[in-house]
Order: structure tokens, then sequence, then C-alpha cells
């Protein structure tokens, strides 16, 4: 099963335990909107906060490309403050995992 495929999965059933074992030890994660920086660590306390919350709703995604060293998909989120994106995320992948995760996101209204 293809990274893309894995990740719809989990985020679908919001597992956040699947999800995070997608995720490099060594990755970074990257908001280009912010420029902050995050961990692997870092980066599951915060998943699990998302996920947990049923206003948090990827719309809808399509994959845009993938291969053994990278996966870029275009997603339409919603969120708990009901504000929605449109968010590309570009994943570099390293032994089939997210070795580094870049999302840029732009407002919808």
């Amino acid at each position: 099963m293809s990274l893309y495929k894995k990740l719809e999965q989990v985020m679908s059933d919001r597992n956040v335990e699947a999800y995070i074992d997608l995720i490099h030890e060594d990755a970074e994660i990257i908001f280009h909107k912010s420029g902050n920086r995050f961990s692997k660590s870092e980066w599951a306390s915060m998943v699990g906060g998302m996920m947990s919350n049923p206003k948090f709703v990827n719309d809808a995604s399509r994959c845009v490309y993938e291969n053994d060293d990278i996966l870029v998909s275009h997603d339409f989120m919603s969120y708990p403050d009901d504000t929605k994106e449109a968010v590309m995320l570009v994943c570099m992948l390293k032994d089939g995992q997210i070795i580094r995760m870049e999302t840029g996101a732009t407002p919808l209204t």
C-alpha cells in the first residue's frame, strides 16, 4: 500500500498511533506559513489533539505525486474554529516513512 493510502486511512480512522508510526524518528515537520518546526515527538502531541477533535476534518484529499522519495498531496481541511484551508503537503521519504514534512495552507473564504 502506498504511503499516501496509509496516511489517508489512518486520518480517516483517527488512529494517532498508526499515524505516528508513519513518521521517521528523525523527522522534521515545518509549517510554511509560520516557519515553525517540530520534531516527531512534538508533532505527535499536536496530532493527538487534532485527531481527537471531531471538528478537525479532511474534507477532500488527492495525491498529486508519490514515489519512494517524495509524496505530494493536496487537501481541503476544516478546523474547530470553523475555518477552512486548502493545504499542500510535501513529504520527503526515507525507509518508507516521512523524514521531512512541509505544509503550505491557503485560507478559503
